[in-house]
């Protein structure tokens, strides 16, 4: 029997490839958030006299605001609607950028660089919750893998535009464009993003309720499994995210600008990942996608891990495998989640929130784990593999993806108008 149709399928093409840019504009903020600043990391510790350690824990402060603001914003769309919550948070990540350039020491940047990333939890987490609104099963993983697309883009461009602005100003000019930035997408989602949450299917019961709900989702073995397994793929990722600016500039001796074209061709290989999961969809199910990219990432992070311990191929020999745990990771991110939400669509908000609490709190552990064991390859490498394993025993010991079931698609409710 052909599955019923979910509500963004349903939509004509015009109005859903409008709310696809939209989202896909709104997933961008987290990330250009993270990466537009890392080739500045070098420029903010002579500046602002710390140490290495103590600016990368700036980046602990926005990825530590991305998981919390999720835990609040989502079970909040739930309740009120996704746009309320969404433009507020994205009002906010407006003013601390603003801040930011004013910011007088480490100290307020690190507390400023938190509420730039509460801010951008808003777009993160609803821009998940919409998807989820809309489409379901293997339109909502073919859908989260469109969205992967931008997530390596971002980081593509980021760095770049970061490198760029270097060159011109002092890296409080960074944040002047993330300020234009996050006012460019204020006005987009304001404008052209429409509620995608009847009323009849907010869920009230305030605090008490957002704490039920909770429960429920902690009591679905698989679905914490999943997440869990995603929040592990996005700690290799930030692992080498963190690490990435002192590894290239300062042990392969690159440039600011020879970085961010390293950075950007890193992410070629999660770009094309993501949109060859598309292709993989057709005949697949994501359950089996996620279960063979994980065990590709092993392998390639233990490769990792020997060449960066040895030496092996310099460079080269350190890129290689790079590229395919971030391959992996590619495939991993958009199935991962899918299956995960598929299970609850009832609480789409909430469930989006603890998925994304759960990857953006692992990565905020990750980082200064990197900056503790020196900020060299090898450190990136070890944390990349640890990373890999855990996803590996978490998918076999806790989901067992032989009890998913086949067909994750499943009717939802309809759009709200």
């Amino acid at each position: 029997m052909r599955a019923e149709l979910s509500p963004g399928e349903l939509l004509p093409v015009r109005r859903r490839l409008g709310i696809v840019l939209i989202l896909g504009f709104l997933t961008a903020l987290g990330p250009l958030t993270i990466d537009m600043y890392l080739p500045s990391l070098p420029t903010i510790t002579t500046d602002l006299h710390t140490t290495e350690a103590a600016v990368q824990l700036t980046l602990t402060g926005t990825l530590a605001g991305l998981a919390l603001g999720q835990l609040v914003i989502g079970p909040l769309s739930d309740a009120i609607g996704r746009r309320g919550p969404l433009l507020f948070g994205i009002g906010v990540h407006v003013l601390a950028s603003v801040l930011v350039v004013v910011a007088p020491n480490l100290a307020a940047l690190g507390v400023l660089r938190v509420l730039q990333g509460l801010g951008a939890a808003a777009a993160a987490v609803i821009a998940v919750a919409v998807v989820r609104d809309l489409f379901a099963g293997n339109a909502a993983a073919r859908l989260f893998s469109r969205l992967m697309l931008v997530v390596g883009v971002a980081p593509i461009l980021a760095p770049t535009i970061g490198g760029t602005v270097l060159n011109w100003t002092s890296w409080r000019g960074v944040f002047v464009v993330l300020t234009l930035v996050g006012i460019a997408m204020l006005t987009a989602a304001a404008l052209f993003l429409p509620e995608t949450l009847p009323a009849e299917r907010r869920r009230s019961g305030g605090v008490a309720g957002t704490l039920r709900d909770y429960g429920t989702l902690f009591t679905d073995r698989a679905y914490v499994g999943l997440i869990v397994v995603a929040a592990l793929a996005f700690s290799a990722l930030f692992a080498y995210v963190s690490g990435s600016s002192f590894v290239f500039q300062e042990e392969f001796d690159l440039s600011e600008q020879q970085f961010a074209y390293v950075f950007a061709a890193g992410a070629i290989g999660l770009i094309a990942s993501t949109q060859l999961n598309v292709r993989l969809l057709r005949r697949w199910q994501p359950a089996q996608i996620l279960g063979a990219a994980l065990i590709a990432g092993l392998a390639a992070a233990v490769a990792l891990l020997a060449t960066a311990m040895t030496g092996f191929g310099g460079l080269t020999g350190f890129l290689i495998p790079l590229f395919l745990v971030l391959a992996a990771v590619g495939f991993v991110l958009p199935n991962a989640p899918a299956l995960a939400l598929s299970r609850h669509g009832e609480a789409a908000g909430t469930a989006a929130a603890l998925l994304g609490a759960m990857q953006f709190g692992i990565g905020a552990v990750a980082a200064p784990i990197v900056g503790v064991l020196g900020n060299s390859s090898t450190a990136t490498a070890i944390v990349i593999a640890v990373s890999m394993v855990a996803a590996v025993l978490v998918l076999v010991v806790v989901v067992r993806p032989r009890q998913l079931p086949v067909d994750i698609d499943a009717p939802v409710m309809a759009v709200a108008h």
